[in-house]
């Protein structure tokens, strides 16, 4: 893996968007302060990038579910330059008229499944959609159970008070994903590190791409171990039984997606869920008295958080019409997540935080063809990880004022650093 994969692309272009719209304002539930600010502008808005290009932001939910849904979006970064990733002289070349085409491509031999169209998408998506069995997903749910309490447990030992991100939040399910993949325990803290370092904006690219060489190296070393000593892990499964089978090459890519997504996201979530329930006694007091409520309290979370900040995006391919804007082949569109899910046309008062609002279609997972794989298990962790929380430690409460916990701003998957907590 190289500075110009894929899997780099997010990263580069959160460090061309306005401040403004990536970083949290006062209250850190809400979305950022330049989002809010384009309220009643429109579902779709036109986006000046740090770079000098054009983008256009998507805000209205159901514009966005058409992106996500619409193959004349295309998500093929390969195929399809973003203004997010030109260089300011490429701007200008553009402008001009003078920019060179890129090389063109027949088929694409990576595995960075999340940024294709089909049919190339298609087929690894079927490939990992085989894997994300029932039963494995049953399996895994005992396991969550037993490394939540382990990890509260611990924390109560320790004393009456603990950091709640790296003693709960974080391990639970980087664990998991350990599991899953069949990542050695002792591994795990080396592809935590990588993979921080990976998805912070604020990281140089040097420090970016020598993290990036590490953990390639690191999933280049586990792919081999699986094709010589195969055990029942997701990745031993894709090793041997993809028909047509995967190269190595393809098989670390697609460990790598599968990494990154499946710790860092929820790990943030549960950090910044507990965060949230702490804010609102009332919804908390709510959840406490009727532990019925979880499902709906997790899905009201993912709405209401959006952790995932501005990075969604795609191309169009032909002009296209959008919430009444005219797009020109070639736009690049991003999705505002943390706007979208607040849609006022979708949900009532949708910036209060309610349990008890009835479950209705949210963009956390994205939506279409690349809705995210892991939704399933991501959910389980979240209720079981929070319901546990809340009936192993009566009185839960922050030992700081909320305007003193670290704010992930400069990271690509939003957060906190830390939470410390008594109970």
């Amino acid at each position: 893996m190289t500075e110009e994969s894929p899997s780099s692309s997010p990263t580069a272009m959160r460090r061309i968007l306005p401040a403004d719209l990536v970083e949290r304002g006062g209250c850190p539930f809400d979305p950022p302060p330049g989002l809010l600010a384009r309220r009643g502008q429109g579902p779709v808005q036109s986006l000046p990038l740090l770079n000098g290009a054009g983008a256009w932001l998507v805000t209205g939910f159901e514009e966005a579910r058409t992106v996500l849904s619409d193959a004349r979006f295309s998500a093929d970064r390969v195929r399809h330059r973003e203004a997010t990733s030109l260089q300011p002289h490429e701007v200008a070349e553009l402008a001009a008229g003078t920019l060179r085409p890129g090389p063109s491509v027949e088929s694409r031999e990576d595995g960075f499944f999340v940024f294709m169209d089909p049919p190339e998408h298609t087929r690894i998506r079927r490939l990992l959609t085989g894997q994300f069995t029932v039963r494995r997903m049953r399996s895994l749910e005992a396991r969550v159970t037993e490394i939540a309490v382990e990890h509260i447990e611990a924390m109560k030992a320790a004393g009456g008070e603990a950091d709640l991100v790296p003693a709960f939040a974080l391990p639970l399910p980087s664990l998991v994903i350990c599991e899953l993949l069949g990542v050695d325990y002792a591994d795990r803290a080396e592809f935590q590190e990588r993979t921080a370092v990976g998805l912070n904006a604020n990281a140089t690219d040097e420090e970016r791409a020598a993290s990036g060489l590490e953990l390639y190296a690191f999933m280049q070393r586990l792919v081999a171990d699986k094709r010589a000593n195969p055990a029942d892990d997701l990745l031993s499964g894709l090793a041997h039984d993809a028909d047509p089978p995967l190269t190595d090459a393809q098989l670390v890519d697609v460990a790598l997606v599968l990494l990154g997504a499946g710790h860092e996201t929820t790990a943030n979530m549960l950090g910044l869920g507990t965060f949230a329930l702490l804010e609102n006694p009332d919804q908390l007091a709510a959840l406490q008295a009727d532990p019925t409520l979880i499902d709906n309290a997790v899905e009201e979370l993912l709405r209401y958080l959006s952790i995932i900040q501005l990075g969604v995006s795609r191309v169009t391919t032909e002009p296209v019409t959008l919430g009444g804007v005219d797009l020109p082949a070639g736009a690049t569109v991003v999705i505002a997540t943390p706007e979208v899910n607040r849609d006022a046309q979708q949900w009532p008062d949708a910036d209060r935080f309610d349990v008890h609002r009835p479950r209705t279609p949210h963009l956390a997972f994205g939506h279409g063809v690349h809705q995210c794989l892991g939704q399933q298990l991501a959910r389980i962790e979240m209720q079981i990880g929070l319901r546990e929380l809340i009936t192993r430690l009566p009185g839960l409460r922050m030992t700081v004022p909320a305007e003193k916990v670290p704010l992930r701003n400069e990271m690509l998957i939003f957060g906190v650093h830390s939470l410390p907590v008594t109970w």
